[in-house]
């Protein structure tokens, strides 16, 4: 079968042209030679060659990738830019939101707080916010709410673009919300879930969850970014791209509460950056992120200092049911950790053969993650948020590229 041709522009609403050497928009790191994480240079060039046939599909402005294997970051690159406006160009230091990626930091810090002896997965949230326990959520537990099994996966109430910068008011909604079969019902929970768990984490330690992921993962990992909102630097512009289809919007809203553009134009405001959002406003670099998934890889540990007990880690990152099953929201397969997606022999979001995986997607096109099998640990951050376009087997492509090329050491 023939290639299809790549679009000579972003598929953005705006006609504005891709660049005709992508050398001259991209950016790399300080990697480690391929030999040190047991790769060929050939290896890394067939996965850098992957990594531009995606950005060639004109569906993301902005890409970046960090890869590390055995513990050695041999792959840190940008193509593209922060900014299509002014043509800012998007470096390997540029902050991105990780959307619902950032669901997996908000876990680990109610693990943090369970290995405290401060929280117990098993206990209702009502035992820490006892105004949660009415409507029929008395039962509801933490483990309930990280494992997508809340029963309150959106809320029915009307929601406005204002009620989404002020989490206050979400979280007094979510107490008002009916659930539907808690802790039976998988059901991904794309936000709500995420205020609840901030609100027991601030209640809990009387600290902002800012102040908590200071303490524990951002400070001692000498993070620069990798908070929720952004006190200062200039993060990447998220766009929308590819066909704007009924459907698909339909889709998105009962997933995520708001259409395609509306959830883009929410993440592009300024008062984006200063909200908390536990489930989805997270900035860091991709550097950050794969170092952050490298740390639980290295079973909580970095550079010496012990984030997490390796105990910790175990749980937070095994399966809690006995397989993939329907997920309610997504409408897809799915298994969950208490605070993870997991992978799959066959095929999953990490890509095929990826059985020992753990991670998590972020709106669309984020996926940050850990392979054991693989000792491989990375991030895949894009700026460009469309469900239907070009980029879908460019993406599958750059997925089974990376497994295929660290699977054997």
């Amino acid at each position: 079968m023939p290639a299809l041709p790549l679009p000579r522009r972003f598929l953005t609403p705006s006609l504005i042209p891709l660049p005709k050497r992508l050398s001259e928009i991209s950016d790399r790191g300080n990697e480690a030679p391929p030999a040190a994480a047991g790769m060929r240079e050939e290896q890394v060039t067939a996965i850098w060659r992957s990594m531009k046939n995606l950005y060639a599909t004109g569906m993301s402005p902005g890409i970046a990738l960090s890869l590390r294997r055995g513990g050695e970051h041999f792959f840190e690159r940008t193509l593209g830019y922060a900014s299509l406006e002014d043509r800012q160009a998007l470096s390997v230091d540029t902050p991105i939101c990780l959307f619902s990626a950032s669901k997996s930091v908000t876990a680990m810090l109610i693990h943090h707080l369970v290995e405290r002896g401060e929280l117990e997965l098993g206990k209702p949230v009502c035992h820490y916010l006892p105004e949660y326990g009415c409507e029929g959520k008395e039962r509801t537990t933490l483990m309930h709410l990280l494992t997508h099994r809340g029963g309150v996966p959106r809320i029915n109430d009307p929601v406005s673009t204002e009620d989404l910068f002020n989490p206050a008011r979400i979280t007094e909604l979510m107490q008002k919300a009916v659930p539907q079969n808690p802790g039976r019902r998988q059901a991904y929970h794309a936000a709500t879930a995420g205020f609840v768990l901030g609100a027991v984490i601030e209640r809990v330690t009387g600290q902002t969850v800012n102040d908590l992921l200071d303490e524990v993962i951002r400070k001692p990992m000498g993070m620069r970014y990798f908070r929720f909102g952004m006190q200062d630097g200039s993060p990447a512009k998220n766009y929308s791209t590819g066909l704007s289809l009924a459907p698909v919007n339909a889709f998105i809203k009962y997933a995520v509460g708001a259409n395609l553009q509306e959830v883009v134009d929410v993440s592009n405001d300024p008062r984006f950056l200063d909200i908390t959002l536990p489930a989805g406003n997270l900035y860091a670099t991709a550097e950050e992120a794969s170092r952050f998934f490298q740390m639980l890889l290295n079973g909580g540990s970095w550079n010496g200092k012990q984030i997490f007990r390796a105990d910790t880690v175990r749980r937070a990152i095994s399966p809690i049911g006995k397989g993939s099953r329907l997920d309610r929201t997504l409408m897809i397969p799915m298994e969950y950790s208490p605070g993870f997606m997991l992978g799959a022999r066959t095929l999953s979001l990490f890509g095929p053969g990826t059985q020992r995986a753990y991670g998590h997607l972020g709106f669309i096109s984020i996926y940050c993650w850990a392979d054991p099998q693989r000792d491989l640990s990375g991030a895949l951050l894009t700026t460009g948020k469309g469900v239907i376009g070009p980029h879908l087997p460019a993406l599958v492509a750059l997925q089974m590229q990376i497994n295929r090329q660290t699977l054997s050491r």
